[in-house]
């Protein structure tokens, strides 16, 4: 866990219990409850991202059924026109 051997959690378990003595376990359920929050707000944040992510990809996903109709009559093309090339004389 973190790297951290089990000589060097024995040492931050005894400066947790000299710091917060007998107020340990409400400190511990404080930190607990806090951290649980910020989860709990994170992932509403992953959740606007994804909805945001969704609906741009609704957006420039063409639809099949929604594309308009291209008229028979229509001589140019659709796309976009360049110049022809004319050699040099």
């Amino acid at each position: 866990m973190f790297g951290l051997g089990p000589f060097e959690m024995v040492v931050i378990g005894v400066i947790a219990v000299i710091l917060f003595g007998g107020n340990l376990p409400e400190v511990a359920r404080k930190l607990g409850g806090s951290y649980r929050e910020f989860r709990r707000g994170l992932n509403e944040v992953q959740q606007q991202f994804r909805m945001a992510e969704n609906e741009v990809k609704k957006t420039f996903t063409p639809d099949d059924s929604s594309a308009p109709e291209a008229d028979e009559d229509e001589d140019e093309p659709s796309g976009p026109s360049v110049p022809k090339f004319k050699p040099p004389a």
